[in-house]
């Protein structure tokens, strides 16, 4: 699906800072990753392209899913799945969430998740977007973390930021 890019650049603008962070009664605003997750797949579905047979869907628990299960892939529910359902071969792209500030344990999981989503279940792409400020020293160490225990590289893990709402989403690293 070629336009996917194209349609989260335009999607992530369209999302109010209300959503980015959480007003909350007698305190500062913070990052709810749900609230921003929601509010995303609400502009996604706004954008997106009439008559494509790729559906965007979000929290798709996997496991109880036989065939991802053959696979060897952990259970996991990724925030975001661009696929044809009902088709294994037509397994798009996976997509991961998460505010800058998010844990590094949140960081490693979601890594090992767009890992074996990519490598075993066969997703073509692997996004993942922060959104807020990109973690750049989290990331790095849960990426080298990943490899060490892996002995192998990952795969090509696309690193998205949306930096503030308002301006777009834009591609900022690849692994």
């Amino acid at each position: 699906m070629q336009e996917l890019s194209h349609v989260l650049e335009i999607a992530t603008a369209a999302i109010e800072a209300k959503y980015f962070n959480l007003p909350i009664d007698g305190g500062s605003p913070i990052y709810r990753e749900r609230v921003y997750c929601y509010e995303l797949y609400h502009q996604l579905r706004r954008q997106w392209p009439i008559g494509t047979p790729f559906s965007v869907n979000g929290e798709i628990d996997k496991k109880g899913h036989l065939q991802v299960q053959a696979t060897g892939a952990r259970a996991a529910s990724p925030d975001f799945l661009v696929h044809i359902p009902g088709s294994m071969s037509g397994n798009h792209a996976i997509i991961e969430v998460k505010p800058g500030n998010g844990k590094l344990h949140g960081i490693r999981k979601d890594l090992r998740t767009l890992t074996e989503f990519q490598e075993k279940v066969g997703y073509q792409r692997a996004i993942y977007l922060f959104y807020g400020h990109f973690p750049e020293r989290k990331v790095n160490t849960a990426v080298a973390g990943l490899v060490a225990e892996r002995g192998v590289a990952l795969p090509a893990i696309e690193f998205w930021l949306h930096a503030s709402p308002g301006p777009p989403a834009s591609l900022c690293a690849k692994t």
